[in-house]
């Protein structure tokens, strides 16, 4: 079996256990974007938890650019490393007005993919899985995130080499699958992570994939 019809023995698989996810409609490419900074390195309920305290208490994005730097950072505490994404997200904010004279980037849903890239990835804290969420979920461009459980499964049931890094692996995946599975067969990648395909102990003998996983087949035998 070639890895283009493993991706889709793994997407098909994936829908017949878990069905479609739900997932958020678009947001504003801005907000995914700082969303999306916060979630870096820690789980969604704190990321929300932050996003929303950050919403809360300031009413655009001009004002968490133009907040003192103390203050957005005891805001955004519940996200963690508040003390590096702080000043990172108040940067990114201020490069981008400088850039476009304003925080609206929705023009980069009419740029080609490979600039949309370019673009997002030249800021500081803006690396390919934060650019990729950008892109997929709210620009509505074909990327495909690669978060920790998406790297590990991936390499478990053999889609990638075990040597390929994580940042290869962003457009590895993304050649694999279809674009139109590309939503669906990320967030029930996360999900076999999280719930099923852990990094300490791995649940096997329920796993959708233990056929086709060579990692499963030798730890069943």
């Amino acid at each position: 079996m070639d890895l283009s019809q493993r991706a889709l023995t793994v997407y098909q698989k994936l829908i017949d256990f878990y069905g479609f996810p739900e997932w958020q409609t678009t947001s504003q490419p801005i907000d995914e974007l700082v969303s999306t900074i916060l979630s870096q390195n820690t789980n969604d309920t704190n990321r929300d938890r932050a996003y929303m305290a950050l919403r809360n208490a300031f009413s655009t994005w001009e004002a968490v650019r133009d907040a003192p730097e103390d203050y957005f950072i005891q805001t955004i505490r519940p996200a963690g490393l508040a003390n590096q994404k702080g000043p990172r997200i108040q940067a990114v904010l201020r490069e981008i007005t400088q850039q476009r004279g304003s925080l609206d980037i929705s023009f980069l849903s009419e740029l080609p993919d490979e600039e949309v890239y370019s673009w997002l990835t030249k800021f500081k804290g803006v690396g390919p899985k934060t650019a990729s969420i950008v892109m997929l979920f709210s620009l509505g461009k074909p990327a495909f995130p690669v978060d920790t459980h998406i790297y590990r499964v991936s390499g478990r049931i053999g889609l990638r080499p075990l040597e390929m890094d994580v940042e290869q692996t962003h457009r590895h995946l993304a050649d694999l699958f279809a674009p139109e599975t590309y939503v669906p067969a990320h967030l029930n990648l996360i999900r076999l992570g999280r719930e099923i395909c852990g990094a300490r102990k791995p649940e096997c003998k329920i796993c959708p994939l233990r056929l086709d996983c060579d990692f499963a087949l030798n730890k069943l035998l």
